[in-house]
């Protein structure tokens, strides 16, 4: 019996097995419950599928492939419409940049009536996402409404003060399912940033985002006229966080940050604008998400991430239907991911570390559960490590979560080891499937996924220990993590690579650079390498008065005055510090690092006599859309640790 258990442990599937793209994510039913929508993996990218419910078996789903796009979203707006999302990342007529496009379809569920929402509104072009819902209106079987950006004829003397973002405006258009076309609803502002609607066609507010210094202003419509109810600091990551309305439509739900404690939910009178009553809070964990009803848009609960995701709703009957599903699928993070209408059938999501995310079509009411289909359907329980959690103490005496994934069948000790800082920073990893952490467990490696300072979902001040950190605190986090695995024999010290993506690319080059005796190797996966030449991107992309340039300096520094500190920590600009081989990664189509960030890397290693490869993705954008990217990537990966730290 001993022999066969080790014999399962060490066995190594394909890196297709981990690779491929999942074979099942975001399934939805329809209203009625008689169709599910699925995205899925066909010919090594998503496409919509859509199945009928309770038909035969050996009944084939619809098929609506990516084509010239990459399927990013789905839902229903009405059960004989599906809505897609499809995005492309492509240059424009006298724009030398890449940008990313998304524009959506609508569908019907045998696969007809196939139309392109907007297609007879002039000015789609002059806006690169038109997948934003304001919302599906119950009462209305053909209509949604979708804010969009159109020109704004503004009237100036010689000598007044001209704002470039006064040449549009958002308005919000009501778009036909059918012929998919689109009318004015309500004519916004150049300063309008978002509609909220009430489920039924009905504008219940809008907030406006004002410049000099940047606010919002959040506005309640009262019969017609629109009374000012809330103002909000807007720079960095503040705002009103408007979520949508509570079920009995007499409130606005705002994602409420605290200074001093963790993102809750409140309430937001739209009588009087009071905002007094918390509806969730948890003084752990910050609110990762709010629940919101399918159909109604309706804020229903709230979702947490502590060692895993946590669902929490308001009410006692969605309350009990998830404390069932916790007790059926006891230690795995479980959640009606959707659900009919009439609720008497759903779709539920199990997943833990060892259990990739699988789901089962729930009858509520004869509460028979049947498997659709598991995201990664070769990989099984001996082939995937133990995840636990591993927390330790920063230098600074900050308390600094960790996950460890260990090897199937291999003991904690003096192990080849990868520290794989997450992507964001504001993001954080969580005890959970992680199909890339798991490819590299199953070759023999140790993972650690540390949550460093700046990660999101621990409270306010965790993440303003990171702000301006780059390369300085959040880097020596992942070095202490180093130490605590090296102190306590799991990680063998001559064996530890560095590997991430994004800002875990960074991270990995940061190491390598500035803790050159730390990291017998590393891999950068689309990560930045010059912090003022990534700034400068972002102002030159979204303009220097934009939310966006305003959260990034919040959390790198300015171009501006930084410009010193931020030179210092850019690995690129320090790339004769280098002593291990270096592996880079990216995307030519990735237009949230741009590929530049990967060449100036490459250029700067090269110039200095080090030991570096640079593998170019054509046609990948920054989230590993097509499963011939990520398979490649793995295999690369796995010869690089093989000759560098290999098992």
């Amino acid at each position: 019996m001993l022999i066969c258990s080790v014999a399962q442990a060490e066995t190594h599937p394909p890196v297709e097995a981990f690779g491929s793209l999942p074979d099942i994510v975001q399934p939805k039913i329809s209203p009625d419950g008689e169709h599910f929508a699925a995205i899925q993996s066909f010919g090594g990218k998503p496409a919509a599928l859509i199945y009928k419910v309770g038909a035969p078996p050996g009944t084939l789903p619809v098929v609506i492939p990516s084509q010239d796009g990459v399927i990013e979203s789905i839902f229903w707006a009405k059960s004989d419409r599906l809505v897609i999302t499809v995005k492309s990342n492509e240059r424009v007529m006298g724009d030398s940049r890449i940008r990313t496009w998304e524009r959506t379809i609508s569908v019907k569920p045998d696969g007809s009536g196939i139309v392109p929402l907007l297609k007879n509104y002039v000015s789609l072009p002059n806006n690169t996402d038109d997948a934003v819902v304001a919302d599906s209106d119950l009462d209305d079987p053909d209509s949604i409404f979708i804010p969009l950006y159109t020109p704004n004829i503004v009237m100036k003397s010689p000598n007044e003060y001209y704002d470039p973002y006064e040449d549009f405006r958002l308005d919000l258009l009501k778009v036909n399912l059918e012929t998919g076309e689109g009318h004015t609803f309500e004519t916004g502002k150049y300063t309008t940033n978002q509609w909220i609607m009430d489920g039924h066609g009905h504008i219940v507010a809008r907030v406006e985002l004002m410049l000099h210094p940047l606010h919002e202003q959040l506005f309640v419509n009262h019969d017609g006229n629109w009374v000012l109810s809330g103002e909000y600091d807007a720079s960095g990551d503040n705002g009103a966080g408007v979520a949508g309305l509570t079920v009995d439509g007499k409130s606005l739900v705002l994602l409420h940050q605290d200074s001093k404690s963790t993102i809750s939910l409140i309430r937001h009178d739209l009588a009087t604008g009071d905002e007094n009553d918390v509806l969730y809070h948890n003084p752990d964990y910050d609110v990762m998400s709010p629940i919101r009803d399918e159909w109604t848009g309706r804020v229903i609960g709230a979702m947490v991430a502590a060692d895993k995701f946590e669902y929490h709703f308001f009410d006692e009957a969605h309350q009990a239907l998830q404390d069932g599903l916790e007790k059926v699928f006891p230690g795995t993070s479980v959640h009606a991911t959707s659900l009919d209408r009439a609720e008497d059938k759903a779709i539920v999501a199990v997943q833990s570390p060892r259990l990739p995310p699988t789901y089962y079509f729930l009858d509520r009411k004869t509460h028979a559960a049947t498997k659709i289909l598991s995201a990664y359907p070769h990989l099984t329980e001996a082939d995937l490590g133990e995840m636990k959690p591993y927390s330790y103490t920063a230098r600074d005496g900050l308390r600094i979560p960790a996950y460890l994934t260990l090897p199937p069948g291999k003991t904690a000790k003096n192990l080849p080891t990868i520290i794989m800082p997450h992507g964001g920073p504001d993001a954080r990893d969580i005890v959970g499937f992680d199909w890339w952490a798991q490819f590299l467990a199953n070759r023999g490696y140790a993972v650690l996924q540390p949550n460093y300072r700046g990660s999101s979902g621990y409270g306010r001040k965790f993440t303003e220990a990171g702000l301006h950190q780059w390369g300085l605190k959040m880097q020596d986090d992942l070095t202490d993590g180093v130490k605590q695995l090296i102190a306590d024999g799991i990680a063998d010290p001559k064996r530890i690579c560095i590997v991430g993506g994004s800002y875990g690319g960074y991270a990995a080059l940061a190491g390598a650079t500035f803790t050159p005796d730390l990291y017998a190797c590393a891999m950068s996966f689309a990560g930045v390498s010059n912090l003022n030449e990534f700034i400068f991107q972002i102002r030159s992309d979204t303009g220097q008065d934009s939310q966006g340039y305003s959260f990034w300096t919040s959390r790198v520094g300015s171009d501006f005055d930084d410009h010193t500190k931020l030179k210092a920590t850019s690995p690129e600009l320090h790339a004769d510090q280098v002593k291990c081989p270096i592996l880079l990664m990216h995307g030519e189509g990735d237009t949230t690092v741009r590929i530049k960030q990967s060449e100036l890397e490459y250029a700067a290693l090269k110039a200095a006599g080090k030991d570096v490869q640079f593998i170019r993705f054509p046609g990948e954008d920054h989230y590993l859309d097509f499963a011939d990217t990520r398979i490649r990537m793995l295999k690369e990966l796995e010869k690089f640790l093989a000759a560098h730290i290999g098992t």
